[in-house]
């Protein structure tokens, strides 16, 4: 395997707390940013480690960061996204709750970086027991002088405080996430103005991803060009995937960018191969926002090189052959898959996490959801395999945020690789409905 920058201590008994992260490298980023480098110049390294946000969207994070408002006398402030509700996504709550320390270190010296002396942890409504394990470990950093006044001598203030959610995944949005965070109702903002511009409390604010918070310390400790060696052109560092479905050593794997996915799937290093001896069907390769592509596609791309796991392989293509890397919630589908069941699951979960402020997303969802009930449940028509395409394109770039995105991306692309699914639901409707049945390239019915 590769370097591990972010798990190599993981397992070490009591690494959870202070003392033992102390004594394995723990807070060392914390005293060389801020008794050796300026803010600006920790902003730089992360510029130059080109790490980009593992919350999904991949935006760089140094340049993110170089986007904050520095208003005479403002207050700034970073908030933690730790609201992870994405579908196959579950990397977060695993170092928060094994290595809480490692957030904690990375949120003191990415805030000392924005010039922020109060900054939050949003994190999911239903981690109450990992809201316990930050909470208890923030204690601990406040009493051995690593938050609170005057942090080890620098003049440096930083108070850090942890804030549950609701339980809305939609509130996962940054935008939304501040909303709840003030104490409203979590819908997202229109934009402009941007949150690096007017945030929480209408002040400049940061959003960034536990683990792209967590990267931070790595980057200080050993610098954002020894970091950039690690990866693939654009796509550098090590990226935490969270491998579940049909494998047979399904789990949180750190990779270093650039594993070709056939490995990933395949090798003992990894997931191990699909299960029980099966073929690979499909896999959704970054949460289920992002769209599934078949076993040929996900393998190799259209022009037959194969299929990194980058920001840019995995998008080769479009999403007409292509997908994305996303929050690297990686899904993989043995060949006894219903895929129309599959993708009616996920529409039921983006109609019911849908906040209803936006028409095409509120109605949108709920058609999806209906029309893919309908094929599943055997009362569906050929029209309506269209009609699913056509619903997601009226969804698709009409939303304040993407949820409509995520709702409608999974959809089309089910639809686009598996047409012959959908149809075979239609044409063969008391099969289809027949429990634990799905179809099969190499028999009619299994």
């Amino acid at each position: 395997m590769g370097r591990k920058l972010l798990t190599e201590h993981i397992n070490v008994p009591g690494i959870d707390t202070f003392e033992v992260y102390r004594k394995h490298g723990g807070y060392r980023s914390v005293e060389k940013a801020l008794k050796t480098m300026t803010p600006d110049e920790v902003v730089e390294e992360v510029k130059k480690s080109g790490l980009r946000g593992r919350g999904g969207a991949g935006f760089p994070t140094g340049m993110k960061w170089s986007f904050l408002a520095k208003p005479e006398g403002v207050p700034r402030h970073l908030v933690c996204n730790a609201d992870e509700s994405e579908p196959g996504t579950f990397k977060d709550r695993e170092l928060m709750t094994k290595l809480p320390h490692l957030l904690i270190e990375g949120m003191i010296t990415s805030s000392y970086a924005l010039g922020a002396n109060t900054s939050y942890i949003y994190i999911r409504g239903e981690l109450l027991y990992v809201l316990r394990i930050l909470e208890r470990a923030i204690a601990e950093a406040y009493a051995k002088g690593y938050l609170g006044k005057n942090i080890l001598g620098s003049g440096y203030d930083l108070d850090l405080h942890v804030h549950p959610g609701g339980g809305a995944y939609i509130c996962g949005e940054e935008t939304a996430l501040l909303e709840s965070l003030e104490g409203k109702r979590g819908n997202p903002r229109n934009k402009p103005p941007f949150p690096a511009v007017q945030g929480l409390y209408a002040r400049p604010t940061v959003v960034n991803n536990v683990e792209s918070i967590a990267a931070v310390v790595p980057i200080v400790n050993d610098g954002g060009d020894e970091y950039a060696k690690i990866g693939i052109g654009k796509s550098t560092g090590t990226k935490l995937i969270s491998a579940c479905g049909h494998l047979n050593k399904p789990g949180i794997y750190e990779i270093e960018l650039g594993v070709p996915v056939e490995e990933f799937i395949y090798s003992d290093e990894y997931c191990g191969g699909i299960w029980k001896g099966r073929d690979l069907k499909a896999v959704v390769a970054g949460g289920s926002s992002v769209p599934i592509l078949p076993k040929e596609l996900i393998l190799k791309t259209a022009a037959g090189e194969n299929r990194l796991m980058t920001y840019e392989s995995l998008s080769d293509g479009g999403f007409v052959t292509g997908t994305m890397l996303g929050s690297g919630g990686f899904i993989a589908m043995d060949e006894t898959t219903c895929i129309v069941r599959n993708t009616w699951s996920f529409s039921r979960f983006y109609h019911h996490e849908s906040c209803g402020q936006c028409s095409p997303c509120r109605e949108g969802t709920g058609w999806l959801e209906k029309v893919l009930h309908r094929l599943e449940h055997g009362h569906g028509h050929m029209h309506d395999i269209d009609l699913l395409v056509s619903v997601a394109k009226q969804i698709e770039g009409n939303t304040i945020c993407p949820l409509g995105e995520a709702a409608a991306w999974p959809v089309a692309a089910a639809v686009r690789h598996f047409r012959h699914e959908f149809e075979w639901h239609v044409t063969n409707p008391k099969e289809a409905t027949r429990p634990g049945a799905y179809f099969s390239a190499k028999a009619a019915l299994v």
